[in-house]
């Protein structure tokens, strides 16, 4: 199965959509993506950078993945 990685957007996308996307493609829980994120952050400061890049660099789904 060929799955992309992607900003989702709707009810998923809080801030950027970034890890809406993230738990679309790796079948998790956005709450727990987005609890990574806070627990890398607090932990280490490169996550953030990481995060901020990845909402630059992802496509948004509607790009790939028209919304029917």
């Amino acid at each position: 199965m060929n799955r992309k990685l992607y900003r989702t957007r709707g009810p998923d996308a809080i801030l950027f959509g970034v890890c809406g996307g993230i738990a679309e493609r790796f079948c998790i829980d956005p709450v727990l993506a987005r609890a990574a994120l806070v627990l890398l952050v607090c932990f280490k400061g490169l996550s953030l950078w990481l995060y901020l890049l990845a909402a630059l660099l992802l496509p948004p789904k509607s790009r790939y993945y028209p919304e029917p």
